[in-house]
């Protein structure tokens, strides 16, 4: 595995698990770019891009949207507190119009939506959860790691120090208070068959890439996490309604990623040799006459 990080509070994410694992902490808001260039080279790594909303929806907003675009085949996690933890409180590009400070202020500015955007941008699994619902996070985070393509999961995270007060709307009593999730759920990774017994129309199956399968409990009963457009009006509606929409939001089962969009070679790039990275002038030459 090799797990990434921008600048911020949720940078420091990485140091705390897998200490054996390759990890980079990368300049503000390139956390995205520098991960896809080690994509490139190692497709064989799982990657784990940890970033913040000051790192990816504000100085880092085209990086965020160029990987998910790509099918970066990568885990994206958004630790999302609408503040500027680092520089003591300031609103973030995702704090929503009205919120308050924990100084009183009151937020003019409308909101980056980062789960609508990812899903605009064509990332082909997009989840929403709550640090303070380990239940719902741990499968979310699971199924994005068995997902082929750009996988990105929005998580709603109180700063305890400038972001859980009455006024804030990503404080933990407000986001249990107006929690909408859209299915309950259970991941289990490729094993031999498994019965079990549920009522009739309670349960959707989504198969994932490698066999794997994602059981989905639904509590909407219109709600299918395989329709993009129906999952970026559910956001819009519930929103205005002032209610979180959580829960795994859209799933292509079908996905590629940017190795199959770019037809790449299957070997990482530091295990090729002298013979292939020089093939010699007559290819060279074939090369560029191929160009003019």
């Amino acid at each position: 595995m090799a797990k990434l990080s921008g600048i911020g509070c949720s940078s420091k994410t990485p140091t705390y698990f897998l200490g054996q694992s390759h990890g980079f902490n990368s300049v503000h808001g390139r956390m995205p770019s520098v991960l896809t260039g080690a994509n490139l080279a190692n497709r064989d790594l799982i990657y784990l891009g940890v970033s913040g909303d000051g790192d990816s929806a504000s100085i880092g907003l085209g990086q965020f949207a160029h990987s998910m675009r790509r099918g970066v085949n990568m885990v994206y996690v958004v630790e999302n507190n609408g503040v500027y933890g680092l520089t003591k409180g300031q609103f973030s590009a995702t704090a929503d119009r009205g919120s308050k400070s924990k100084r009183g202020v009151t937020n003019t500015d409308s909101a980056i939506d980062m789960v609508g955007l990812a899903l605009q941008l064509g990332a082909t699994f997009v989840a929403r959860s709550f640090s303070g619902d380990k239940a719902q996070l741990v499968p979310l985070v699971k199924a994005a790691v068995e997902h082929r393509g750009a996988a990105f999961i929005d998580v709603v995270s109180p700063c305890v120090a400038f972001n859980n007060h009455s006024g804030s709307t990503k404080s933990y009593d407000y986001v249990r208070a107006h929690n909408e999730a859209v299915n309950r759920l259970d991941f289990m990774p490729r094993r031999d068959a498994i019965t079990t017994d549920y009522a009739p129309g309670s349960v959707t199956d989504v198969v994932m890439h490698d066999g794997s399968v994602m059981h989905l409990h639904k509590l909407a009963d219109d709600y299918d996490p395989s329709d993009r457009v129906r999952a970026m009006n559910y956001l819009a509606e519930h929103a205005a309604r002032g209610q979180i929409v959580t829960g795994l939001l859209y799933v292509d089962p079908h996905a590629d990623d940017m190795h199959s969009h770019l037809g790449t070679v299957d070997a990482p790039l530091n295990s090729l040799g002298e013979k292939e990275l020089c093939p010699g002038a007559a290819s060279l030459e074939k090369f560029n006459a191929s160009l003019r």
